[in-house]
């Protein structure tokens, strides 16, 4: 029975665990479940239908994502790439850039967008897409700066097309459709213009706000209107190609009339001839009184009407007719520059004054080959139209590349077919007149389709109406999602919506900034501006595409393989090139704006860790960088203090002496490497907690001090033994720290045991023989903190012995700081009564004045026994550092010999230096003590310990008065830290020593240097 029992409790046990982990790691068969179930639905993209059921429950009832390629994607990017555009400017451009020229500017554009769309295809397809498209894509990839910058100048680029696509309902409407409808007539000819955009202003501001309350009642109206402008988007087209077949059959009857070479507007009469013999009587026709005083034979006509003739040619030879060489060839010119047929004869007069005034055809801009790319490439936009809908797919990841893509290709062979079949059908004069004044104000397109001119207007009309319904419906939902994504603080607002999710404040930042495109009232001017914007999201995706593949990132595995980080980088290119092309202002105000919402979001810190590809790009290049500083120590010139700063928590895990740590940020002014580190006694399984809020409270002190670096808690079984590890391995690589920053055990004496001295001489002990340089700062809590501002004072430094020159460094580093900045820096040197302390100040001088640093220097005379002990048993030290400064005397070419000598001497390895013999020629003077000339002193000078211990305290009292004296008003003191005996016996009266030493003042730093030059004379 016990048995029983035992195994009945060992089966709980391990139910009790097996449940546990159940809990933690869910079976995979629910796993699997969940993902077959998962449907992401977009948010407020449809509808939410509403019913209230027999309780008053209000039920909520979502469509499940049906759509497949061909209609999710396909048919909504080829309706948003063709367009405007398309029916109001393909013909102008053709025939003012020539087929070449247009044929030049459509590839590139397309070939921009398809290197875009593979990227695109890359990302989309690189796990789930939720809705957002686009915006989602660059955020998730890019991390949320970029994310930010994109989606808003996506958004802008979204909603100037908004704007451009009403600019171009009204300018069918009031120039095709109902001319008679303009509200400002011009008084004058030079009017006309001006009157025409204000027409325009007025009228797309009503239609603005006509459409925004369409967009505000129901997306539905929208998508079920949206096949309706499909339908006559394909029909306008397929009357082009019918109307193209026609011409080679049966030209269409639009005669032009040129007079001499001049193309005229032909609006105000029907006759092309001067005069007209009815019953042998000659009458004048409309022609003539529009270029002469009266109808009369015998009047004053304009000069060259009177020396040209008038000619009536056909405005569509057709597509057999040749006139193919013609329009090869571009024709740019100056803004009011007559369109003439070049071919024509024409008799040049003098006076030209009154051009103006004469029915003539001009050009309404200045046109030039990069306008027309600026003005083309929104015909080519649209391609993240099924992206955006990725939400709505069955299979996104399949169908958003074939879809694209596929649009891409045949929206690209319409646009080029069109390119020639225009040039090839139709008249030179006629493709460049913008607004058909030539054709009795017809539809250029309408001229050449079939069966009427009509199809192809209300079609445009309709397929603009439509193009800028789904701006207004798509843009504020892209606000929305950014807004709701919470990385740009101050749009937050526009996240808000009505009850189904519709976003109605989004909807009047879009209706308030469309009407800012609709006020520039131009169709020309509007293009080139949301060109630049989505030229900058074209090249981000790019951009997020190359860095994924080049970082080789493990979550990047694409299900559509056909994609290159070559592709990628040219796509950038490619777009980055076209934004200059088409107007190099635009583009840097574009830059500009992508660049402050960058650094804006940077700064107000965005919380957003989305495992994006800049975070991968740092870590490789911290990884190279790491790498590269390993392959050689640091050169002289390149030392600085990188500190690990050893810090103590209290029992509560708070930082003990935050003040600590605002030294380190004045001493480092933000370079270099700092890592500030504690350690807890016990064990990682008990304490692993406390070492994670020890490490939470460390970055806070951090953050609040300004200290920049990394904050690391280890856990240890005794402190010595931690701080022994830290010292021996905190840092990474060539990262690593050079000096160690700690408080000086202020109450040690008081202390029941004797564990915070003995730790302390340790810390010392390990500093030494790892080759660090140490920092020990007494009175930690009465330094200044970083708002202090120290009006004047000294920072003194007493220099006993050279250990690399980091006492003349210090404060030179300090000095940099805003707390410091105003202090002087004094420099005392000790000189022995039987030295020449005069020649001894100008050597000091000069060797100041060659590093470069700005200090007074003082000498303080000793006795030679009140200093001999200062560090133990060196008795040679003053002669070493006189010999220092007699080096500054040597003639030039001994200097230079004897620096190098130095040099060699300092950047050689400390392994070979202790390695070498201890025999060393006088001559060769060494600038820091190393450790075998240390042994040599020590074995030359070995004393009884009782007689050295009484001599030591003599030095410390001695140089303490010395000290006192001179810089107690002083703002900082540094020291010469003296080594702690090799005899641990010795330990207390060592610290006993330091105690005297530093007894009346209050800011001291002890400073002992690693072994190595860390300042030099050299630039």
């Amino acid at each position: 029975s016990t048995t029983t029992i035992a195994t009945i409790a060992t089966t709980t046990t391990t139910t009790t665990n097996t449940t546990e982990e159940m809990d933690s790691n869910p079976m995979v068969s629910s796993l699997l479940n969940k993902l077959a179930n998962y449907t992401n639905l977009p948010q407020g993209v449809r509808e939410h239908e509403e019913a209230e059921n027999e309780d008053g429950v209000r039920r909520v009832t979502v469509m499940g994502p049906q759509m497949g390629t061909f209609i999710g994607v396909y048919l909504p990017c080829m309706q948003n790439i063709l367009g405007v555009i398309l029916f109001l400017r393909l013909t102008w451009i053709v025939g003012t850039a020539g087929i070449l020229g247009s044929f030049a500017i459509v590839s590139m554009c397309c070939a921009c967008t398809l290197l875009t769309a593979i990227s695109m295809s890359a990302i989309a397809t690189n796990g789930v897409v939720p809705a957002g498209g686009s915006y989602y894509m660059i955020s998730r990839s890019l991390g949320p700066e970029f994310g930010g910058a994109v989606g808003l100048c996506f958004y802008l680029g979204t909603t100037f097309a908004g704007s451009m696509y009403i600019l171009g309902t009204i300018e069918i409407l009031l120039t095709y459709i109902v001319p008679d409808a303009a509200i400002f007539v011009a008084a004058t000819k030079e009017d006309e213009s001006a009157a025409m955009l204000n027409n325009m202003r007025v009228y797309g501001s009503c239609c603005l706000a006509l459409m925004a309350l369409v967009v505000f009642v129901g997306v539905k109206y929208v998508n079920k209107l949206a096949l309706v402008f499909l339908a006559w988007v394909v029909l306008s087209i397929m009357a082009i190609y019918a109307g193209v077949i026609r011409t080679v059959i049966e030209p269409p009857d639009f005669p032009i009339c040129l007079l001499g070479n001049r193309t005229l507007k032909n609006d105000q009469f029907d006759k092309c001839l001067k005069t007209e013999v009815v019953k042998n009587i000659t009458y004048t026709t409309d022609l003539w009184s529009l270029f002469c005083e009266s109808k009369h034979l015998n009047a004053t006509c304009d000069d060259y009407f009177s020396v040209n003739n008038v000619t009536e040619i056909q405005g569509i030879p057709g597509l057999l007719s040749g006139v193919i060489k013609e329009n090869l060839w571009g024709d740019y010119g100056p803004v009011e520059m007559l369109i003439e047929k070049k071919s024509m004869p024409s008799v040049a007069v003098k006076d030209n004054t009154n051009d103006i005034y004469k029915p003539y055809v001009f050009n309404d801009i200045a046109t030039y080959f990069t306008l027309l790319v600026g003005i083309y490439f929104p015909s080519v936009t649209g391609i993240m139209a099924g992206s955006n809908r990725s939400g709505d797919l069955r299979d996104a990841q399949r169908s958003i590349p074939i879809g694209t893509i596929l649009a891409i290709a045949t929206t690209s062979f319409i646009y080029i077919s069109c390119v020639v079949l225009f040039g090839a059908c139709i008249e030179g004069v006629v493709l460049r007149d913008k607004f058909g004044d030539s054709v009795k104000k017809n539809l250029v397109v309408g001229t050449l389709a079939w069966p009427s001119p009509w199809v192809i207007v209300i079609g445009s009309f309709f397929s603009c109406c439509g193009a800028g319904l789904q701006s207004l419906t798509g843009a504020p939902r892209l606000l929305q999602a950014i807004a709701r994504d919470g990385i740009v603080p101050f749009l937050q607002v526009f996240g808000h919506g009505k009850a189904n999710g519709e976003p109605t404040w989004a909807l009047l930042l879009t209706a308030g900034i469309c009407e800012i495109g609709i006020l520039i009232a131009s169709l020309d001017a509007v293009a080139p501006i949301l060109s630049m914007f989505f030229l900058m999201c074209y090249l981000f995706v790019n951009l997020a595409c190359a860095v994924q593949t080049l970082l080789r990132t493990p979550n990047w595995r694409p299900r559509f393989k056909f994609y290159h980080w070559t592709l990628s980088f040219l796509g950038m290119s490619l777009c980055l090139s076209l934004m200059f092309i088409s107007s190099w202002y635009y583009a840097l105000v574009a830059m500009v704006i992508a660049g402050c919402i960058y650094k804006y979001i940077e700064y107000r810190g965005a919380e957003k860790e989305w495992g994006d590809g800049i975070r991968g790009l740092s870590l490789n290049a911290a990884r190279y960088a790491l790498i590269r500083l390993e392959e050689s120590p640091p050169h002289t010139k390149n030392w600085r203090p990188q500190l690990l700063v050893l810090c103590k928590l209290d029992p509560d895990m708070l930082v003990k002496h935050p003040r600590l740590l605002s030294f380190t940020s004045q001493l480092k002014a933000g370079k270099g490497l700092t890592i500030v580190c504690s350690v807890l006694e016990g064990t990682y399984m008990t304490r692993g907690n406390d070492a994670k809020t020890g490490e939470e409270n460390l970055k806070a002190a951090m953050s609040a001090e300004r200290t920049k670096g990394f904050a690391h808690v280890v856990v240890a079984s005794n402190l010595r033994d931690g701080f022994s590890l830290l010292i021996q391995s905190a840092g990474l690589g060539g990262m690593k720290h050079n000096a160690v920053l700690m408080a000086w055990p202020a109450g040690w004496k008081q202390a029941p045991d004797s564990y915070a001295w003995k730790n302390f001489i340790e810390t010392v002990r390990e500093t030494t023989s790892a080759h660090q340089a140490l920092l020990v700062a007494k009175n930690i809590d009465h330094f200044p903190g970083n708002q202090e501002r120290l009006k004047e004072g000294t920072i003194d430094v007493w220099w006993i012995v050279h250990d690399g020159g980091l006492l003349m460094l210090l404060p030179f580093l300090l000095r940099q700081h805003k707390v410091w900045r105003k202090c002087k820096m004094r420099i005392f040197t000790v000189a022995q009564i039987d030295d020449n302390s005069i020649q001894m100040k100008k050597d000091l001088q000069m060797f100041l004045y060659h590093l470069r640093l700005d200090a007074e220097v003082e000498v303080v005379e000793m006795h030679g026994s009140d200093i001999s002990a200062f560090t133990y048993e060196k008795t040679l030290v003053m002669e070493q550092r006189s010999q220092m400064l007699r080096q500054m005397q040597l003639s030039r070419t001994e200097r230079e010999r004897e620096a190098q000598l130095i040099h060699d001497r300092n950047t050689a390895s400390h392994s070979a230096l202790n390695d070498k013999s201890a025999t060393t020629s006088p001559e060769n003077v060494h600038m820091t003590w190393t450790k075998d000339k240390l042994v040599n002193e020590r074995t030359k000078n070995r004393e009884g310990n009782v007689g050295s211990n009484v001599r030591r305290m003599h030095t410390a009292v001695k140089l303490n008065e010395a000290v006192v004296n001179k810089s107690q008003n002083s703002q900082l003191v540094l020291l010469n830290m003296p080594g702690p005996p090799k005899n641990k016996e010795g330990d207390e009266n060592y610290m006993e020593f330091l105690e005297v030493l530093m007894e009346g003042l209050d800011r001291v730093l002890l400073v002992r240097g690693g072994g190595r030059e860390v300042i030099t004379i050299y630039s």
